[in-house]
This record gives C-alpha cells, sequence and structure tokens, in this order.
C-alpha cells in the first residue's frame, strides 16, 4: 500500500511540474515572451543566491549538530598524523570549494540575461588549462605524499623492543594471543584446530607454545607508550582490524600474515577523562564484511601502563596449561587410595 501511494505521489509531482511549464507558455503568450523571460532569469538569480547561502549555512549547522559524534583525539603517535593529513585536506579542498562554489553562484547571478546582455562564446585558452590543471596536480602530489608517509611508518618493521600481539578474526569474534616469558609466538597449523582445545591451530611440538597466553573474548591490553607489533591472521574469510581510535586498520586474510605497529599515548582511564565517558572503551571492529554475524564482530582495547600490564599478565594461564596440560590425580583420591591398602595390610 505504501508503494502504491508513493508511486502516485511521484506522477503528482510531475503533473504540477508539467502545469507549471504549460502556465509558463501561456503567461509568455499573454504578457510577451521577452518581459516572462526576463523576470524569470530575475527569480532564478535570487533562488540561486538562496541556495548558496542555505548550502553553507547546512554545512556549518551539520557540523555544529554532529561534532559531539566525531571521535576523540588519536589515541596513537600514528594517528596524530593522520589527523594532521586529514585536516590539511580538509583545509584546502575546503578553500577551493568555497571559493569555487561563491564564483559558481556570483556568476550565475552576476551576470544573468538580460537584454542588453548577450552571451559570449569562449571555447579555449591555453594558460587557463595550464593554471587550473598544474594547481590542483601539485596540491595532489603534496597531499599522496604525506599519505604514503604515513603508510609506509605504519608498515614498517617494529622496533625490536615493540609488544608482540597477534589478533586472529574468526566467524564472529577476535582471537588475541600474546608471548610468554619466551617472548617468542609458537607456530601455528591450521590443520590442528580444534574450537574445543586448540582454537588457533597451535603446534605442540614447538616449546614456544607451551607458555603462550590465548584470550577468546576479544579483549587487548597493550601498554601505553610502547609501540606494538599486530600479527594478524584469520581463521576463515576475509576480516579488517578496524582500531579508530587509533586511526589504524589491516586486513586479516586467512593463508596471509600481515602486520601493522603503533604506539598507544593515552591510557583508557584517561580517554575516560578526556571524553567525560566514564564507560569508553577503545574498540575493535571489523570492517570488512563477513557473514551474517558481521554486527558482532567487536573487540575491545585496554591500553594500561606497565606496571598494570605486568600485574594483569601475571594472573594469566598459558593456554597450553588450561588445555593440553597433563591432569595429575587429586590429593583426596591418592589418600584414600593410601588407607585402603593400609587397611589391606592390617588384615592380613
Amino acid at each position: 500500500m505504501s508503494g502504491f501511494i508513493t508511486t502516485v505521489l511521484i506522477l503528482l509531482v510531475f503533473i504540477i511540474i508539467y502545469q507549471i511549464g504549460k502556465a509558463s507558455e501561456y503567461a509568455g503568450v499573454l504578457r510577451g515572451e521577452e518581459k516572462v523571460k526576463a523576470r524569470t532569469n530575475r527569480v532564478i538569480a535570487w533562488v540561486l543566491v538562496g541556495v548558496f547561502i542555505l548550502g553553507m549555512y547546512g554545512i556549518w549547522f551539520c557540523h555544529d549538530i554532529l561534532k559531539d559524534r566525531l571521535l576523540p583525539v588519536s589515541a596513537s603517535k600514528q594517528g596524530e598524523r593522520y589527523d594532521m593529513m586529514l585536516y590539511l585536506t580538509l583545509i584546502v579542498t575546503g578553500i577551493v570549494f568555497f571559493i569555487t562554489q561563491f564564483v559558481l553562484f556570483y556568476f550565475a547571478f552576476r551576470y544573468q540575461s538580460t537584454e542588453k546582455r548577450t552571451s559570449f562564446f569562449y571555447p579555449h585558452n591555453n594558460k587557463l588549462e595550464i593554471f587550473w590543471t598544474t594547481i590542483p596536480a601539485i596540491a595532489m602530489a603534496i597531499l599522496v605524499a604525506i599519505g604514503l608517509r604515513n603508510w609506509f611508518d605504519a608498515t614498517a618493521p617494529a622496533p625490536a623492543d615493540a609488544q608482540v600481539v597477534e589478533i586472529v578474526g574468526k566467524q564472529f569474534n577476535w582471537v588475541i594471543r600474546y608471548p610468554g616469558a619466551d617472548g617468542e609466538l609458537g607456530k601455528r597449523d591450521f590443520n590442528k584446530i580444534d574450537d574445543a582445545k586448540n582454537i588457533l591451530g597451535l603446534d605442540w611440538s614447538d616449546k614456544h607454545n607451551e607458555d603462550d597466553i590465548i584470550n577468546t573474548s576479544g579483549e587487548m591490553h597493550l601498554i601505553v607508550n610502547k609501540p606494538v607489533k599486530l600479527v594478524i591472521g584469520s581463521r576463515d574469510v576475509i576480516h579488517d582490524v578496524g582500531l579508530p581510535h587509533f586511526r589504524m586498520k589491516m586486513d586479516a586474510v586467512p593463508g596471509i600474515t600481515t602486520t601493522m605497529s603503533f604506539t598507544p599515548t593515552i591510557t583508557t582511564d584517561s580517554m575516560k577523562l578526556i571524553t567525560h565517558n566514564p564507560d569508553f572503551v577503545y574498540e575493535i571492529s571489523c570492517d570488512q564484511m563477513c557473514g551474517k554475524g558481521h554486527y558482532s564482530m567487536r573487540g575491545t582495547v585496554i591500553v594500561q601502563t606497565q606496571a598494570d600490564y605486568d600485574a594483569w599478565l601475571a594472573k594469566q594461564k598459558s593456554y597450553y596449561s588450561q588445555n593440553m596440560a597433563p591432569t595429575a590425580p587429586a590429593t583426596g583420591d591418592s589418600t584414600a587410595h593410601k588407607t585402603d591398602s593400609a587397611k589391606v595390610i592390617t588384615m592380613k
């Protein structure tokens, strides 16, 4: 029913526009075509002035009411450079946009058609073509150079003392792995994946796996002001590690290991104060459509001091100890067994 009503309304709009056009033709016949044309030109010229003013006001108004929905300040050193690049781009393109739109609407108003003015045919000017081709090309080259510098910085090898964290996407959550006391992540083999006891397919023949810590809740712990290297992978389809508060993102591709590195600069507790939001959390989003549960693929990042991170890490148990370590017989069962044996000996 709603579709039918919409169709009828669209038809009515076209009919009204058509009738307005016919009315203009009849008015032209009755009052003279030239007079109607001159009056129409004046009306259109003033309407364009109004459109320009309303458009500029609309841009400001939308920014004013939506600015609270923007991301807070960047929480990484690399993100600060990305923000600088964004602001520079907005300033350059904003100035060009305002000038060109002002000139466009000014010319439409100032040089509107009148009885005393005729159109001037101006087909080509080599100097003008060179000018408005060269200037944008130079501006674009500068912006691209800044972008490439930031990209190379994000994908460059991490410092030797960087924190290493592995994040693996699977439908539909993130799995986080930290190296243990040996500081190295063990090898993985997708053939050994078992959702019950080996969610990442760790190769237990590699001793480096025995102290690795795995968090299946998607919660990542990072150390403030310390570079971190993210080792990124996927168990099934293409995901994307999106870290909007750090201005970072990288695809998680099955069968291929990707990496990115950055340096967190603001702890979670400090960002709560900056945003005036006691419930603030850094988020990990999946920025690739990865299936019907894509909407639920959300993780969190906790940025903390070295001392807080060490205290948290000390409480964690290795994945091996929780799933593969041999279970010793219970003390109570052993005592009962010894008591029963003593009774048998006494009876003999």
